[in-house]
């Protein structure tokens, strides 16, 4: 009996023989499931199916309906992109994995394109999805790695390369072309599952795939026109300052030029502030600003921007947080798991904001609530009275849902969505994630301001992410105005401050790999010090020594 081991597959126990791979030992059980199992995760750990099982563990299977198992179907998806494109037209032809957009990856190709041509990326895509081709990860010398992107001409990649120390390097192949990538992958094509291709333009396109929101289709695309102009717009500026990969931004670094980018990019964004104030103030029935926008986009220090940028052309404005307006405590409604839902529209006393906002718009003094986080209760001690020149701006996760204050006319309301946009890439086939950058702010505040531990925060960050889609992200292209908070140098600045936090997860822990996840991604980074960012940045709102 010294071969067999005792294991667990999603809390179910087996015996099995020890060092067969997992993927051996699925077929050993004969294990069947809805979705193909893209990878593993033994004792906290995520594994590729290739693994060979040699102690007693815990198994829990990873396919696209968990967050690992979808950033790993995403990047084999654009794997297979990448080698269907060089073999329908030739090594020198690649693509530059851009942004998400609409639940896909906005995508652009270094030469032109039809939509015949999608159409025949498509089909060989799926044709390599069909013939259960191997992806194999191999490791080679860092300096045979630079050789090869050099061959290929791949220069984002080859620079990328110059600031790893690495002695060897993880390299992905399929077929005869090499790559790497951020995550674990599938150990053949054959567990992809379907996509779609979207023709946009003569050079760009989009890759939509099932999401852990929706998992039993591939969304149609739709067009989000005024998302895409601001990641367009910004992607042109990014690309006027030759800002693209993070081998440019390591560059400034090593340059010793960081500190004048940095007020490069505050300046860039203290004059949207200022645009979007005359925005705001050219039409006089303007008295009600509303701004929302996903966890972490820097809402509370965008407010007050907005605040001093409006005061700067003659107006009052007077900020609400509708967190001000919470139930009760035990007031709150649960979900589906029976938690309190803080997300939900129903966790907010909306009576009572309706009210209040409707009667402070009518000139009449208001006693607005402040919420009392510690007891769970709201206190009512500030009183407020809009004057002729007062401009009230309201700010919170529901502040866009059309289902607030019908009781005042859409002319008189302003929306701004707010987020954090970024546009800087990895190199041009690994994007970074605006979710990522997002939650790396998160985890740094949480722990400075809240005492939260990088499990803690990691522990909420699911529940976060459902109420993003469900009340906010329907709602963003019903504004007036987006707002993008991204920085292009923040992501130096987060590596000095989440790195240390991030290695405090241990081994043992639920969320170990997430925190790896993590740790190996900020590695592309230089550490950036946070001695020349005014006190007035959005980023000061994370890492604190903010003025507001």
């Amino acid at each position: 009996m010294d071969n067999k081991i005792n294991i667990k597959i999603n809390g179910k126990d087996y015996q099995i023989t020890k060092g067969l791979s997992i993927s051996e030992i699925l077929k050993e059980i004969k294990y069947e499931s809805k979705y193909p199992v893209l990878l593993a995760k033994i004792d906290n750990d995520i594994k590729e199916l290739n693994y060979n099982v040699l102690n007693n563990c815990d198994i829990q299977l990873l396919d696209l309906t968990t967050k690992e198992g979808n950033k790993a179907l995403v990047n084999a998806l654009v794997f297979v992109l990448i080698y269907s494109v060089n073999k329908l037209y030739g090594k020198d032809k690649d693509i530059n994995v851009l942004y998400a957009l609409d639940k896909g990856l906005y995508i652009e190709t270094n030469f032109d394109i039809t939509e015949e041509d999608i159409n025949k990326i498509k089909e060989e895509m799926h044709n390599t999805i069909k013939e259960n081709k191997d992806i194999k990860k191999v490791t080679v010398d860092r300096m045979d790695a630079l050789k090869y992107y050099r061959a290929i001409k791949n220069s984002s990649k080859e620079e990328n390369l110059k600031y790893n120390t690495n002695t060897y390097i993880t390299f992905y192949k399929l077929g005869d072309l090499y790559d790497y990538f951020y995550t674990k992958m599938p150990i053949n094509t054959s567990s992809l599952s379907d996509f779609n291709l979207t023709y946009i333009d003569d050079n760009s396109f989009i890759l939509n795939y099932p999401t852990i929101y929706i998992k039993d289709e591939v969304p149609e695309y739709h067009h989000h026109l005024k998302i895409f102009n601001v990641y367009n717009n910004n992607k042109e500026w990014s690309r006027l300052m030759k800002l693209e990969n993070a081998s440019d931004l390591n560059k400034i670094v090593s340059s010793g030029k960081i500190d004048e980018f940095i007020r490069i990019c505050e300046n860039r964004l203290a004059n949207e502030f200022s645009e979007l104030a005359q925005n705001i103030v050219s039409d006089p029935d303007n008295k009600l600003v509303l701004m929302a926008g996903p966890s972490s986009s820097g809402k509370t220090t965008s407010s007050k921007k907005l605040c001093m940028a409006l005061k700067a052309l003659g107006k009052n404005p007077t900020v609400i947080s509708m967190d001000d307006y919470f139930v009760d405590r035990d007031e709150t409604p649960v979900d589906e798991f029976g938690e309190k839902d803080y997300e939900c529209l129903e966790a907010l006393d909306l009576k009572l904001f309706n009210k209040q906002v409707k009667e402070l718009l009518n000139g009449e003094k208001v006693v607005v609530p402040t919420y009392n986080f510690m007891i769970g209760k709201k206190e009512f001690k500030n009183e407020l009275k809009l004057e002729e020149d007062d401009i009230l701006v309201i700010e919170g996760i529901h502040a866009l849902d059309n289902k607030i204050l019908t009781n005042v006319a859409r002319a008189n309301k302003y929306k701004i969505y707010v987020s954090a946009l970024t546009e800087l890439n990895i190199d041009n086939h690994n994007r970074i994630s605006t979710t990522d950058n997002r939650l790396l702010r998160r985890i740094i505040r949480d722990n400075k301001t809240r005492n939260h531990s990088v499990e803690d925060t990691l522990d909420g960050w699911a529940s976060v992410r459902r109420g993003e889609e469900k009340y906010i992200f329907p709602y963003q292209d019903e504004v007036d105005y987006t707002l993008n908070t991204a920085l292009l140098y923040e992501l130096g600045v987060m590596k000095t401050y989440v790195e240390p936090l991030l290695y405090s997860v241990q081994p043992g822990s639920i969320y170990y790999s997430e925190a790896k996840r993590l740790i190996n991604f900020l590695k592309v980074f230089l550490p950036i010090p946070a001695d020349a960012i005014p006190q007035d940045s959005i980023i000061r709102e994370f890492i604190g020594g903010s003025c507001f």
